[in-house]
């Protein structure tokens, strides 16, 4: 009965730490400030442009991003009002785009690469102790664990090895000056998917980005 319970907490960590690994949040792994602009919180108004291919991920996105941004007292705009296609644009585009908008400043994001990452946690075997033992009657001598024993790793459970992979999504973000086009604030982020639906990873993202600016007093 205790191997039998023993058994079942392994096996209900190895899946929590799989579990752990697969939806651990978006993490930074670089970011900068332009010297010029640090310290200043001068980025007060912004348009949001998130360069994927997936126009409804796209719209999530700037929509999720505005919404955070607003509430660390920026204002902020889609860019999908005013660039409804995704695809590439011009300079001219993009800064036609910003005038419309009545912003300052662009915050672009896009994806740099995805990478993929596998976990593997290994298995056991849970069952009777195997040693030195007595089979049945001295005629049969020294035996490993005896014939009950050995007969009994019949039954033994097994905990199959775990293997998990995670895709990790490496992006870049950075925030443009809309008149000289220099960078104001820039960051490179690593976010692992998981179990974890688009819009709850987009949620991690924008709170870690806004969270970060207004630390390195941008906004």
């Amino acid at each position: 009965m205790y191997q039998r319970l023993f058994s079942v907490l392994i096996a209900g960590a190895l899946a929590f730490a799989a579990a752990g690994c697969a939806t651990r949040a978006t993490s930074i792994d670089a970011q900068w400030v332009n010297p010029e602009f640090a310290g200043k919180r001068s980025v007060r108004t912004v348009m949001v442009m998130a360069a994927v291919r997936d126009t409804t991920n796209r719209r999530i996105f700037e929509d999720r991003m505005v919404a955070a941004l607003g509430a660390a007292g920026v204002k902020a705009v889609q860019s999908y009002q005013f660039l409804p296609e995704s695809g590439p644009v011009t300079e001219e585009q993009l800064r036609r785009a910003v005038a419309n908008a009545g912003v300052n400043h662009a915050m672009v994001t896009r994806v740099i690469n995805v990478t993929t990452e596998v976990n593997v946690s290994p298995g056991m075997v849970m069952g009777p102790a195997w040693g030195p033992g007595w089979g049945w009657g001295g005629g049969w001598g020294p035996g490993w664990g005896g014939m009950a024993g050995y007969y009994n790793t019949m039954w033994a459970t097994s905990i199959p090895p775990q293997v998990t992979t995670t895709q990790n999504i490496h992006a870049d973000t950075r925030v443009f000056d809309a008149k000289s086009a220099a960078v104001v604030w820039s960051a490179a982020t690593t976010t692992a998917t998981g179990w974890d639906t688009v819009p709850q990873m987009i949620d991690q993202f924008v709170q870690l980005i806004v969270s970060t600016m207004t630390k390195d007093a941008v906004i």
